[in-house]
């Protein structure tokens, strides 16, 4: 099967065509966070059969949205990477984000949650206007994932893994979703057992002002 065309001269038509094929923006959300290796790829983007992977990153690649580069020692190796055009689709795949997590529900079966669409959410849900003055950082902890977010001046940086040191370590499950779009109060999920806070427990409140759909 070609590739899909449209047939008309119109700048969405065109965005369509070349990221509008299965797991493109998918690929694309996973490299916002960090360049990766094929296999990295593959793990992070649970399901995706290794041909489809391939034949997007090659199209990805022709269209100048992806590169390929040298990973520095001691990994070595060949990561894949956006390009400065492919990098100004963030705010797309973060305004989709937002739009889709209002529509998610709960979860289906054999969904899953991951590092990389938890590091997502947390970006395309953050509001710096209400982050003014807060220096913190923040802990989350859902399932196996761990992920921390720095807050400074107004500004986000969300990396995986647990933080050396961190202001406020929260463990949420399913209820992280219906917490930021203000569906349960932060005093009712701490109430309800449906998170656990290990630190200081009023910046909890400020971590739904934050971040929320």
């Amino acid at each position: 099967m070609g590739k899909r065309v449209y047939g008309q001269y119109c700048g969405f038509a065109r965005a369509l065509e070349l990221v509008g094929e299965r797991w493109a923006l998918m690929i694309v959300r996973d490299l916002l966070v960090e360049p990766r290796r094929f296999s990295d790829l593959e793990r992070s983007l649970f399901g995706i059969p290794p041909n489809i992977l391939t034949a997007r990153l090659k199209e990805m690649a022709e269209a100048g949205l992806v590169r390929r580069r040298a990973s520095p020692r001691p990994n070595g190796g060949t990561v894949y990477e956006l390009t400065e055009v492919g990098l100004e689709l963030e705010p797309a795949v973060m305004a989709l984000g937002r739009w889709g997590a209002k529509l998610l529900g709960n979860p289906r079966d054999g969904e899953i949650l991951t590092a990389d669409s938890l590091v997502v959410a947390l970006r395309a849900t953050f509001h710096r206007k209400a982050a003014n003055g807060l220096n913190a950082i923040y802990e989350l902890h859902a399932g196996d994932i761990a992920l921390h977010a720095q807050i400074r001046n107004g500004r986000l940086t969300v990396n995986k893994g647990p933080s050396e040191r961190c202001d406020l370590s929260i463990e949420v499950g399913p209820a992280l979703r219906a917490l930021l779009a203000h569906e349960i109060t932060p005093q009712s999920a701490v109430k309800n057992g449906h998170v656990r806070l290990n630190g200081k427990r009023a910046l909890f409140g400020r971590f739904v002002e934050i971040f929320h759909l």
